[in-house]
């Protein structure tokens, strides 16, 4: 190996952490029991602590750095579906053909599946359904119909990106609004508002919404098929460790997407529109070593300011261009668990963050009330 692919290689590794979580997954499996529960624990728990002993990261790459260079940077997103269909589908095999297995620990396992499934593999998703090639929008596509949340893509696209801060958008966490409130809204919001935004999409091209290009067929169509291999693997009853799994997957994306923007809104400039999204219009971190996990998805000012920039080479901001996460989204995603606690870490911080970029709002109550029409 050349020293330059040497180079690019060795720059990359730390961003397959990821991998770590497989033989992990697969010793729980074998000892079954309480041992189901560690990969809770390695994720959430062990990330998080590494957090505290890696330190942050505050240096930025080039972002003009050719896209050849990134190869080892890709190709670990590009190999993970099989990966994630491979475990999916394995464990409920073996959970549905394992005489020595309780119910309890076939759904716990099922539910270790879903921490990889959402933690690594709708981030994945997230950062392929970006990219302009069609290969990798469809990995991203069949990344997300394994945890039947397709319509993600929709809404990502075409509403959280261009109304991100506003009311337009339900996955931005109001202020004082807690996880368990957020939750249910989104899951009834995100759908609605995907759906919309295909509609509309359509309706500029004097398409009708059953239009064969609408890509809830492709949708339905592929979350169809994990159902039928899951039912295939162990029956009704794989199809519903299939849907632990899912749940579990799609809990842990909708608490990383309340972490992102919690309390964060652009100003109205009038007749319904908003200034355009600036990094300090989502929450920044820069642990090290969760940034190495989710691909440098806690980089979040700068993805919402260039969506299309590849994950090595987003930007990092201080505190005087973006607001900043106490820590990284490990321990935040517990935080955001327990709402009191939630609130007395964040909202002082909300609260700063709005003297700092807009100081001549001084009723934000008010300001909220005549902008959001959407539920507190």
């Amino acid at each position: 190996m050349a020293t330059t692919d040497y180079s690019r290689l060795t720059r990359a590794l730390p961003f397959w952490i990821c991998l770590s979580s497989l033989p992990v997954l697969g010793f729980a499996a074998y000892m079954g029991g309480w041992w189901l529960l560690i990969l809770f624990a390695y994720t959430w728990m062990f990330f998080g602590l590494m957090d505290f002993l890696a330190g942050l990261n505050t240096g930025n790459p080039d972002p003009e750095t050719p896209e050849t260079a990134l190869f080892w940077h890709r190709l670990v997103t590009l190999i993970w579906l099989p990966i994630q269909l491979v475990v999916i589908y394995g464990a409920i095999y073996y959970a549905t053909h394992n005489g020595a297995y309780s119910w309890a620990e076939k759904i716990g396992l099922l539910a270790s599946v879903g921490i990889l499934s959402g933690s690594v593999g709708i981030v994945f998703s997230h950062e392929l359904m970006h990219q302009k090639p069609a290969f990798e929008r469809h990995l991203a596509d069949g990344l997300l119909a394994s945890v039947l949340y397709s319509h993600f893509r929709s809404e990502h696209l075409k509403v959280h990106h261009p109304y991100v801060g506003t009311p337009r958008d339900p996955v931005t966490a109001r202020y004082n609004e807690g996880f368990h409130r957020f939750f249910p809204r989104v899951l009834r919001g995100c759908a609605r508002s995907a759906w919309g935004a295909e509609r509309a999409f359509l309706a500029r091209k004097n398409l009708p919404v059953w239009h064969h290009t609408n890509p809830f067929w492709k949708y339905g169509a592929l979350q169809f098929i994990c159902l039928w291999m899951a039912y295939l693997m162990g029956g009704a009853a794989g199809i519903g460790l299939f849907l632990v799994q899912a749940g579990m997957a799609i809990w842990q994306l909708e608490l990383v997407n309340y972490i992102e923007h919690y309390g964060l809104t652009r100003k109205h400039l009038g007749a319904g529109k908003y200034e355009h999204c600036q990094p300090h219009h989502s929450w920044n971190a820069d642990q090290r070593f969760t940034n190495y996990v989710l691909i440098n998805l806690q980089r979040h000012s700068d993805h919402h300011y260039k969506p299309s920039r590849r994950f090595p080479l987003l930007q990092t901001y201080s505190a005087e261009d973006a607001p900043q996460l106490p820590m990284g989204y490990a321990i935040m995603g517990l935080v955001a668990m327990i709402p009191p606690l939630w609130r007395r870490r964040m909202n002082p911080r909300v609260r700063a963050w709005r003297r700092k970029f807009y100081p001549e709002i001084t009723d934000w109550q008010a300001y909220n009330k005549a902008q959001n029409p959407m539920p507190k």
